[in-house]
């Protein structure tokens, strides 16, 4: 069976999608289903900075989408907030320092909801979590992992109400990263008793050469007889 590459893109039902908010934006975004059984959880992506090119394509984020519908039967939301571009085009509004992206992450649960989908995950990469952590303790969302958390906009508060909700959260730090690195992590993190960090040794902010690393430790969160996955597929 060839190799999983990082280009490779496996089979999967994909569908264009708009998100519609509360505040009367647009936003664009994608739909990855399983090919042909049901999923068994949702993943809803929030990308990095757009500021700083995060978008629904970041690479994490493409690869997830590219794979686990497949290897794991889990479904993927990816969108682009607010004011943010990719390939698949241009979320109306303006980038508003995390605290607009609250009508953004609603949306996208209340199309998770709309579609009946199962089981919702919030899955963020830097600035992601921060929008997981500030927006995410919605009733539906089962927990959040979180990629490179710079813990920016969250606050202490937010902090204090995941741990109240007692909904998993999974924090994945890279060893070198520039915002927050694991002992740090462990530190700020230890607000909230079900949190879990996973330190990733050598990894840097953008984990670059470390996509497996990071797809096996979110199924292993999500779906954990699903993980660590498959390295080649037929």
């Amino acid at each position: 069976m060839p190799e999983i590459r990082a280009n490779s893109v496996l089979a999967a039902r994909r569908e264009p999608v708009t998100l519609h908010t509360a505040d009367g934006l647009a936003l664009v975004g994608e739909l990855a289903l399983p090919e042909a059984a049901p999923p068994i959880a949702t993943i809803v992506a929030l990308h990095p900075l757009p500021t700083h090119g995060g978008m629904m394509d970041s690479h994490l984020l493409r690869k997830a989408a590219n794979r686990l519908p497949a290897l794991a039967d889990i479904a993927i939301l990816r969108f682009n907030t607010r004011g943010t571009e990719s390939q698949a085009g241009r979320s109306e509004g303006e980038f508003d320092d995390g605290a607009k992206e609250r009508y953004d992450v609603a949306a996208a649960l209340d199309l998770v909801e709309y579609r009946d989908l199962p089981a919702p995950w919030l899955m963020g990469w830097s600035f992601g979590t921060d929008l997981a952590l500030r927006h995410g303790r919605d009733p539906s969302v089962v927990g959040a992992v979180l990629i490179s958390p710079p813990l920016r906009y969250a606050t202490a508060d937010d902090l204090a109400a995941w741990a109240e909700s007692g909904k998993p959260l999974v924090a994945i730090v890279p060893e070198l990263d520039d915002y927050l690195r694991p002992a740090d992590a462990t530190q700020r993190f230890a607000a909230v008793p079900q949190a879990q960090i996973i330190a990733v040794p050598g990894a840097k902010h953008l984990f670059v050469g470390y996509t497996e690393t990071v797809l096996d430790a979110v199924v292993a969160a999500i779906a954990p007889d699903r993980s660590p996955l498959p390295r080649h597929y037929p």
